[in-house]
């Protein structure tokens, strides 16, 4: 007979796997911190990073002695890389990642472009596109709007935005620096992932194959539904690739009876481990990346919590799930942490501690202002 898992201990697991139970230690030696920087983005992997920062908060909220220059620097000396890859949005992976991951999801970035640009792209020459969007950006960095005014200049029947988000999905582009380096600003240019990590297309003849990356999947994210893993990924058959690594997982069931996935030797702690306050990160892939959310956060707080804007906010973590949103305001002197309960405030203390250590990272030099509001 299966094992039931209760929501609980789908919870701990899940916190488990995205290092919010526990924070990994930093080394303190240079090539060490570098190290672990990178092992927790591939563990990850990929941070969530349509907006510049919130890797930063994402890494400081899983790793204890993490400063913000551990991942600016390995921006600048491009170990890791921002490149459109899960759902087709921006992600923070390793060097060693990106290209496996990209040529992985290439499918799904091309069908989101078709459905959204490729019907006004009728007649274009897709591989005549790619090639010039390809030669203009390695040629210089742009942003979208210089490579669709560039693009239009051979194709001036067509919209600029069309062209330059057709060739987002059919090279494989990263955003370069200053973009996301921290304590800067810069708009956001691309070159190809190619050019920028000085690599020939296909050189990467190893590149990761649809069971590793359901491996990867469940260990950062697990344990999992099939549903689950196509919501993080995108991807669609991958019914096929679980009844394939069948033999080589355990699998379990939900309160509601859905089938779960996972690793044998991964850790699931039990729901009546204690789990410590967190805040999270915008955007954070904790609350983006299953079908059934429920794990980390309820139907009622879901109605509250994703704004009509997009923006996913920062989430603040009691006993494991989302019990709230937390933002950071800068003036010239003070910086503000705000944090909105959805219920009665609770843990007051240790939210008090989470909030200074997040402005103690952010803001050293200002004033810490930390304020509570409700949103009952």
């Amino acid at each position: 007979m299966t094992e039931t898992l209760s929501l609980r201990a789908i919870n701990r697991a899940l916190l488990s796997r995205q290092l919010l139970l526990d924070r990994q230690s930093m080394p303190a030696d240079e090539p060490g911190r570098t190290a672990q920087v990178i092992q927790t983005i591939e563990h990850l992997v990929g941070l969530q990073a349509q907006a510049p920062f919130p890797p930063y908060y994402g890494l400081l909220s899983r790793l204890d002695g993490f400063r913000p220059e551990d991942l600016a620097a390995r921006l600048t000396d491009r170990s890791v890389v921002r490149i459109a890859l899960m759902r087709g949005t921006i992600h923070l992976v390793s060097a060693r990642d990106c290209l496996p991951l990209r040529r992985l999801l290439q499918p799904t970035i091309e069908r989101g472009m078709h459905n959204a640009h490729g019907r006004h792209l009728t007649g274009v020459d897709r591989a005549a596109l790619a090639a010039a969007g390809r030669a203009l950006v390695e040629s210089e960095p742009m942003t979208f709007s210089e490579l669709g005014l560039a693009l239009a200049r051979t194709w001036p029947d067509y919209r600029p935005n069309d062209l330059a988000q057709a060739v987002r999905a059919f090279v494989p582009l990263v955003q370069v620096p200053p973009r996301a380096v921290w304590g800067r600003s810069g708009a956001s240019r691309h070159t190809s992932a190619e050019a920028w990590l000085d690599t020939q297309p296909g050189d990467d003849e190893a590149a990761a194959e649809l069971d590793e990356l359901v491996l990867r999947y469940l260990a950062a994210f697990g344990p999992a539904t099939v549903r689950d893993a196509a919501a993080w990924s995108r991807l669609t058959g991958l019914r096929a690739v679980f009844d394939r690594l069948g033999p080589s997982l355990v699998t379990f069931t939900g309160e509601q009876g859905a089938k779960l996935f996972d690793l044998p030797s991964a850790p699931r702690p039990g729901g009546d481990v204690p789990a410590p306050v967190r805040l999270v990160a915008e955007f954070d892939n904790l609350v983006l990346s299953h079908a059934d959310r429920s794990r980390v956060i309820s139907a009622e707080s879901t109605k509250r919590f994703y704004t009509v804007n997009g923006v996913i906010p920062g989430s603040v973590l009691i006993d494991g799930f989302v019990a709230g949103m937390w933002r950071v305001a800068e003036a010239r002197r003070t910086a503000t942490l705000t944090i909105e309960l959805f219920g009665p405030p609770r843990q007051r203390a240790e939210l008090l501690a989470e909030a200074e250590r997040v402005l103690s990272f952010c803001a050293p030099d200002a004033s810490p202002d930390i304020r509570f509001g409700s949103l009952v």
